[in-house]
């Protein structure tokens, strides 16, 4: 979601409550783009995050603090001499602008009262930090913006700040039912569409919930809309309005499958049962742990890019040998045919006169007269040799057809495995571990790497679930961690779970006797579900026996089992109830 007026309308609350008639003790510029001001307000001193990156812009109070280069840039350095120890008196908003303004108070060299503007403008890849005198004149920019860079504004020492109006749009704090009915729901564009292309600060998912909440869908175009219609969205649009006066926030973040999908400052009416809705006590610590969180998931997806195309480009290239070897099977089911016209010939082939092209004979084996092609230049004899070497030849493929595809099948299996494994990657030393895996088994080329360089590695560890009735649940992220967690860390009473025929994590429930309650089977096999190749179904099969009812053959790959009897249950893949413990 962007970072919109709304949320930024939360932020300047925040902000207040906390820095407001405070005093700034220290600022640092760790990024080119970002700043970290450090100031004693209200409630003590606090860390504030100002970024102005293309990307990622953002602002939020923070715990975390960051490494400076040994020089400070010119920027910080300005910033320093000039607000160094500023009083902050108020931090404002205009309109709902994705724009805040620090209003300073400091004392210059002469030691009279000065007032100075720090501007931080949330605009994409136009964002910016601006330093501003009482009057509005630019002194310096985080980023400059000269005339060949921009033709709306300059962003130079000497030029006048102004928010540059680059689309017709209104204030949606002071927005009448006249202006949305005449003006918003007269363009020719969808509902939700037409709200946040007329409205300041208003994103298309806040465009999106706001026709939700007035039972539109915001695909519909405007024009379709009865006038009843209409006027309930106008009204709606006027109610969050008033919320939004009222700053009675409720922060939350979106996830769904324990992936971050949205955050906002009120609560959400359009998501259904498959998304979880996690509340925070604040703006800084709901837009900090979003954006940790999809940057984890996204640098995850970049680090494992490369094992995932290896594991990809094997596992195609083993469905096409899988294809083969199946065809070159089947082409051998007519070997029982060749055998049987073999033992025909043998037991009448005194009755066939010489040069015959065919011969009928009773098949023994169903009663039934078929009729056996003949080469007219062999005897019978010789013709039956031909057939008993066609079914011989035929038997020994069969033979290595059999051997070769199950020997594809495990390969596939484990490279799902793998696969699995790298879905549920959530930190580097699991990527190490399924690196490792891979290495050993011939995928990737093995490099030296030194042994005290392997030691000082982190291990990783299994996720680690707490059921609802307090039972410890287990489960292995990779094939290693797997073979681990069963025949090393359970035991023979523990409880072992896993996705029927399909990849997946092994699934452990520690129970020293062997007793455990209805919903603890239940919420281990939705673990077990969750972590398989299942976890888009909205039900899977789940085996689950004891541990010591689990074998692991000699010379198997790494996360293989065998078990010979078992319970069965139905599981959905649906763990948001289920505490997780750590990682």
């Amino acid at each position: 979601m962007a970072f919109d007026g709304i949320t930024i309308h939360a932020m300047v609350k925040e902000l207040n409550e906390n820095l407001a008639g405070g005093r700034i003790n220290k600022i640092a510029q760790p990024e080119p783009d970002e700043l970290l001001i450090t100031a004693k307000g209200p409630n003590g001193n606090k860390r504030l995050l100002l970024s102005a990156s293309a990307s990622l812009p953002l602002i939020y109070f923070t715990e975390k603090n960051k490494t400076s280069p040994l020089v400070a840039p010119n920027f910080c350095m300005l910033l320093r001499k000039h607000v160094g120890s500023a009083r902050i008196i108020r931090i404002t908003q205009p309109s709902l602008e994705r724009v805040i303004v620090f209003e300073l108070e400091h004392l210059n060299e002469m030691g009279d009262l000065c007032r100075k503007k720090l501007i931080l403008e949330l605009m994409g890849k136009h964002s910016n930090l601006i330093f501003c005198d009482d009057h509005d004149m630019i002194l310096d920019s985080i980023k400059h913006v000269s005339s060949n860079m921009s033709s709306v504004r300059e962003v130079l020492p000497g030029r006048m700040y102004f928010i540059p109006k680059t689309q017709d749009k209104l204030d949606p704090l002071s927005v009448t039912e006249q202006d949305f009915l005449e003006v918003v729901l007269k363009k020719p564009l969808s509902a939700a569409k037409a709200i946040y292309t007329s409205l300041t600060g208003i994103s298309p998912v806040m465009a999106q919930e706001i026709c939700y909440r007035a039972s539109i869908d915001g695909e519909d175009a405007c024009a379709s809309l009865s006038e009843a219609a209409s006027l309930h969205l106008c009204h709606t649009f006027l109610r969050f309005m008033d919320l939004l006066r009222e700053e009675d926030y409720t922060p939350n973040i979106v996830y769904r499958e324990d992936i971050p999908s949205e955050y906002g400052v009120f609560s959400y009416q359009m998501f259904g049962q498959e998304y979880d809705v996690r509340p925070f006590e604040d703006v800084s610590s709901m837009l900090e742990t979003y954006h940790a969180s999809r940057d984890s998931v996204a640098r995850m997806r970049q680090k494992s890019a490369d094992l995932r195309r290896i594991v990809q480009t094997s596992l195609e290239r083993n469905y096409k040998k899988q294809d083969i070897q199946t065809r070159q099977l089947k082409d051998t089911e007519k070997k029982d045919k060749f055998r049987i016209y073999g033992e025909l010939l043998n037991t009448y082939g005194y009755e066939i006169p010489e040069g015959a092209s065919s011969t009928k004979a009773l098949n023994y084996y169903t009663g039934e007269e078929i009729t056996i092609p003949l080469d007219k230049m062999l005897t019978a004899k010789e013709n039956a040799k031909k057939y008993f070497d066609r079914y011989q030849k035929l038997k020994r493929t069969e033979e290595a057809a059999i051997e070769q595809l199950s020997e594809t099948n495990s390969e596939i299996e484990h490279l799902e495995s793998i696969s699995n494994a790298l879905d549920i990657a959530v930190s580097e030393s699991d990527l190490r571990e399924i690196k490792d895996e891979l290495t050993e088994y011939g995928y990737i080329h093995r490099h030296a790497e030194s042994r005290k360089g392997r030691k000082m590695q982190a291990k990783s560890r299994p996720f680690h679930y707490r059921s609802s009735d307090g039972y410890d649940i287990y489960v292995g992220k990779n094939n290693y961690q797997n073979d681990e967690l069963t025949f090393r860390f359970a035991t023979g009473n523990d409880w072992w779970f896993h996705a029927k025929k399909i990849a997946g994590s092994h699934v452990v429930v520690k129970c020293p006797d062997g007793e455990i309650p209805d919903r603890t089977f239940e919420e281990a096999g939705a673990l077990a579900a969750f972590y398989s190749k299942g976890k888009t179904a909205p039900k899977v099969e789940i085996d689950y026996i004891q541990k010591k009812h689990v074998k692991k053959p000699a010379g198997s790959k790494p996360g293989f089992v065998v078990y010979y009897t078992n319970y069965s249950l139905m599981a959905s893949p649906d763990i948001s109830g289920i505490t997780l413990v750590s990682e």
